[in-house]
């Protein structure tokens, strides 16, 4: 093991203010935002920065860590650089960590390394755990809908999953609310504790509340933890007036075109307003927007620095003594609609 060893007081910080909440109806409590391994742990990226970013994150009391079998890139290499700082510095405290991991998009060539059937979720997870290095994730996801297997075969796979010890919970990620209330049916009759829900969600994007997710969801008791709260970066103060050279929006563009961001640009502004009214950045008022919908139960954060963790955790501790009323709540949905983006 390494030298590194937790504050302690990452949970003192945070005693008698909320900061845990119960994923949905369950028992399971979780933290207000957690680190998403999507970007930034690939095989080109600094492992030192990634040791740093997880010891922040847990020093301040973000207890979850969010990745997926193709992150990277390459795909599985975050997974191993996870698995890398388990191994060396951050395995003495897993019982303190709620770890997740999916499959559903593609892997391996071949007919089964993709989408949800029962061969490629079970052997997804299997490699998934040896490149972790652990013998189970607290939860695993189905990544995907997908419309070519029965969903009595995928939500199977996953009960299987829990059953053989792999998986403490099982979570569906980019559902629909139709199909989520039907693997919900299927997993109740299995016994399986299906807790959460993760998706896309932002002031703006709201997928989630046009398909019947999001009130699925909190109808159901479960969890929503919401990942690109930021919509890749244009919900921050970088784009406001310029196009910086070094922005994903230029730099990228897989995610993020420069059009987006110009088209953008006026509604982001009038946002930014708003969130000075409540002496925030234009980030953090987009990320207590989203902790003060009582369906989120957790907000999944990105970072390519240690500072913007803590950048990230100063609007979580703001939305929690920050009081929206309804009126102000209604002024940024009346903002987002003059603009279509409702």
């Amino acid at each position: 093991m390494g030298d590194y060893k937790a504050a302690e007081n990452r949970y003192k910080n945070v005693e008698g203010t909320g900061f845990y909440r119960h994923c949905g109806k369950s028992g399971l409590m979780m933290p207000p935002l957690a680190l998403g391994l999507w970007h930034n742990f690939g095989t080109n990226d600094d492992y030192e920065n990634m040791k740093k970013m997880c010891f922040t994150a847990f020093d301040n009391g973000i207890t979850h860590f969010d990745i997926a079998n193709n992150y990277g890139p390459v795909y599985g290499s975050a997974e191993e650089n996870f698995g890398k700082i388990l191994r060396e510095e951050l395995g003495a405290y897993r019982d303190e960590l709620i770890i997740s991991t999916k499959a559903g998009f593609d892997m391996w060539e071949g007919p089964y390394g993709n989408w949800g059937s029962r061969k490629y979720l079970i052997a997804s997870l299997d490699q998934s755990l040896k490149r972790l290095g652990i013998p189970y994730v607290d939860i695993f996801y189905h990544h995907r809908m997908d419309p070519n297997t029965p969903l009595e075969e995928t939500m199977g796979a996953l009960a299987q999953i829990v059953k053989s010890g792999k998986a403490l919970y099982v979570g569906l990620s980019n559902y629909d609310g139709p199909t989520m209330a039907k693997a919900e049916r299927i997993l109740d009759e299995l016994h399986v504790p299906f807790v959460i829900n993760q998706n896309r969600y932002s002031i703006l994007d709201r997928s989630v509340e046009n398909n019947g997710l999001l009130k699925q969801t909190y109808a159901s008791g479960k969890g929503l933890i919401c990942f690109s709260p930021l919509a890749q970066g244009m919900l921050t103060d970088r784009y406001l007036k310029d196009m910086p050279a070094d922005s994903r929006a230029v730099k990228d563009g897989r995610f993020l075109h420069e059009d987006q961001v110009l088209e953008t640009r006026p509604l982001l502004n009038q946002l930014n307003e708003i969130a000075a009214g409540y002496d925030m950045k234009l980030s953090e008022l987009a990320i207590a927007w989203l902790l003060n919908k009582p369906e989120v139960t957790t907000v999944l954060i990105g970072a390519s620095k240690p500072e913007q963790i803590i950048s990230n955790l100063k609007a979580a501790e703001k939305q929690a003594h920050t009081v929206m009323t309804d009126d102000e709540l209604q002024k940024i949905e009346d903002t987002v609609a003059a603009f279509g983006r409702s």
